[in-house]
């Protein structure tokens, strides 16, 4: 399939693209202080609507599963985070609610798994990751994991909310055990995992992962099916990105860096089953990688702009 180009009609560099569940419609975050939603079909596109509220470049856009409705969150260089709701016609948005509590940058954002309900993580360079959480009567709770990364955040990602070996062996109850864990990349250079338990965040990786030379750029944990193996992939400013895993619940992490680019690595995505990552460059490279059977990772191809 040709790649097809898509004119955001942005007034300044783009910093993230976010598509909705359906593969409809695109949300992009950009330098010149708005958001823009575009309708995609085949290979036809349509601006939709520009969403104006932050008073600073917005870094990162993300669509809520769709059965909590339309709803699009954003982080921004002003230290907001908005959540925005679409209303009866496509160009209608609505700034639903504005998060003002980091004091600094909001770097990243990310919704936990649907199955946790309409939740929330950001992380800033305030050194905080913040989560808020959708409750019945329209309002948020607030839980704060101060000072994650004190010299500051620059990535968030969810675990897959079923527990860990969950396919193999359910819970006491014969039920499918949730968890609610967080990795996070910052400034000092690390990778660190959280754990929610009675209430309250907590560090669930000793020590933190380190590996990395400069800072973590992005954090993406793997989806794993109910597997009992955890991986979370971090990409770095030194260039490498580095495949951690977790035989099973409760061991220790271990790494080993997949590849050094020898250029900033910005970006990564899991496909959906969680075997094929993709990687974005400081050289304006895509590449997709896979595992092989002996543990090694290697290069499956590489997108072409």
């Amino acid at each position: 399939m040709p790649p097809h180009k898509i004119e955001t009609g942005h007034q300044d560099v783009v910093h993230d693209i976010s598509m909705d569940y359906y593969g409809k419609r695109l949300a992009t975050a950009s330098s010149d202080n708005t958001i823009k939603i575009i309708g995609v079909s085949g290979t036809t596109h349509q601006q939709l609507a520009t969403l104006s509220g932050h008073q600073g470049p917005v870094w990162q856009v993300a669509w809520a599963h769709p059965k909590f409705g339309s709803i699009l969150a954003s982080c921004s260089y002003d230290g907001r985070v908005i959540i925005w709701k679409e209303g009866s016609k496509p160009d209608e948005w609505t700034q639903a609610h504005t998060f003002v509590e980091h004091k600094s940058s909001v770097n990243s954002i990310a919704w936990a798994p649907h199955e946790l309900g309409l939740c929330l993580a950001c992380g800033s360079s305030d050194g905080n990751i913040s989560v808020f959480t959708a409750r019945s009567d329209g309002g948020w709770d607030t839980r704060r994991i101060d000072q994650a990364h004190p010299v500051g955040v620059t990535s968030v990602s969810w675990a897959p909310a079923m527990a860990p070996g969950a396919l193999i062996s359910s819970g006491p109850s014969g039920q499918f055990e949730y968890v609610q864990k967080l990795a996070s990349g910052g400034c000092d250079n690390t990778v660190k995992v959280w754990k929610l338990n009675n209430g309250s965040w907590r560090m669930d990786c000793f020590p933190a992962l380190q590996m990395h030379r400069d800072w973590v750029r992005d954090v993406a944990w793997a989806p794993n099916l109910g597997l009992p193996k955890s991986t979370i992939a971090s990409a770095s400013q030194d260039g490498t990105v580095v495949i951690w895993t977790a035989a099973k619940e409760g061991e220790q992490w271990e790494g080993r860096v997949l590849y050094d680019f020898r250029t900033p690595v910005w970006r990564l995505a899991w496909s959906l089953t969680g075997n094929i990552l993709a990687v974005s460059d400081g050289n304006n490279n895509v590449t997709l990688w896979k595992e092989a059977v002996d543990g090694e990772w290697q290069q499956v191809t590489t997108v072409e702009p």
